[in-house]
């Protein structure tokens, strides 16, 4: 059997690359959706360390992070295309960096831009467009 369930939460950038992942893939998987004020006891039971969605279970083994998560459905269902980094090393590694970018400057930049007010945020929004061009 191949049972694929997601744990996410569905405003969440880290879910949506997993989900957007398994799309492209096309691999079928039942969605459970978090409540990130009151995790569950199964989140809180196969993410012991972190306790934060994404986690992707397969045949009931869990598979925390979702860059992780991205690199294991890639391996996993190889036969299946697209490729979702590239068979290069140098370019996976790469694709790697920028992923990586994004979920540590982007997404603090980012919030930062939403949650603040004033000049922090007028701040956030100028700093986030920088790395944006960089991007």
């Amino acid at each position: 059997a191949n049972e694929v369930m997601l744990l996410d939460f569905w405003p969440s950038p880290f879910g949506m690359r997993v989900r957007i992942a398994l799309a492209e893939k096309g691999i079928d998987y039942e969605s459970r959706e978090e409540n990130l004020n009151d995790k569950s006891p199964l989140l809180l039971k196969i993410n012991p360390v972190h306790k934060q969605i994404p986690v992707l279970i397969h045949n009931g083994k869990p598979v925390c992070e979702s860059l992780i998560i991205v690199q294991y459905i890639d391996e996993i269902w190889k036969d299946k295309s697209p490729l979702l980094l590239p068979s290069d090393p140098n370019k996976r590694a790469h694709a790697r960096f920028w992923a990586d970018y994004v979920d540590k400057k982007i997404y603090s930049i980012g919030r930062k831009a939403l949650m603040s007010t004033g000049e922090v945020q007028e701040a956030a929004k100028k700093e986030l467009i920088e790395c944006f061009k960089l991007l």
